[in-house]
């Protein structure tokens, strides 16, 4: 199937829908800071509202963040991201979902993209994990041709399989729509900074890499 076929989403719906995404991923935790302002006004609960309240402020916060460089302009065109930053975003996004989070590789400045595509990986590898376990990144050869690995080990490990649809090339049987659209975004990425995307799937472990 030609690429121009598989990427056929206009500017206009990729927005719309990165943005249901984002919002998708922000409700949960406003939702518990709503709650827990109204534990607050309801009194007698003082201390567990407030506790309810700074958790999920920090989860709100930490999504956004993530999303702001994942799916971000997070800059002008051109523009570099210091991968100390993703990590960062990633360590504080992780934290608040099931697995374990370990990254591996030298801090380097690298074109926004490539930065943003590694952040989309992680995200398709912690999809592959959903009941938690380990994802540990490896950045590799960023002076020269930056690649990156992403392991994903736990229970029940399975591809999420609209990625393995996508990344095959065949025409999705069904639209992309916002549950979708971050697997569709990952792959753009990597069409747009000429990375090829690989999976291999054993029954120990995932792994999704990307390299030139």
């Amino acid at each position: 199937m030609p690429v121009s076929e598989l990427f056929s989403l206009s500017a206009p719906d990729l927005a719309a829908l990165l943005c249901s995404r984002v919002c998708h991923d922000i409700i949960s935790p406003v939702g518990a800071i709503n709650n827990g302002l109204e534990l607050l006004d309801e009194g007698g609960a003082d201390e567990d509202a407030m506790n309810l309240i700074r958790a999920s402020a920090v989860n709100a916060s930490a999504r956004l963040q993530f999303a702001r460089i994942a799916f971000g302009a997070a800059g002008s065109a051109g523009m570099q991201i210091d991968t100390g930053d993703a990590q960062t975003v990633a360590a504080a996004f992780i934290n608040n979902e099931k697995p374990e989070l370990e990254w591996h590789g030298v801090r380097a400045l690298l074109p926004k993209n490539q930065v943003k595509l590694l952040l989309n990986l992680l995200l398709v590898a912690n999809a592959a994990i959903p009941r938690g376990g380990r994802l540990r990144v490896y950045l590799e050869d960023t002076d020269t041709n930056a690649h990156f690995v992403i392991k994903a080990e736990g229970p029940m490990l399975r591809v999420p399989p609209k990625f393995l649809e996508l990344h095959s090339g065949s025409k999705p049987d069904e639209p992309v729509d916002a549950h979708s659209v971050q697997f569709y975004y990952t792959l753009l990425l990597a069409k747009e900074t000429g990375m090829n995307v690989n999976i291999r799937a054993t029954a120990d472990e995932i792994i999704l890499s990307a390299a030139k």
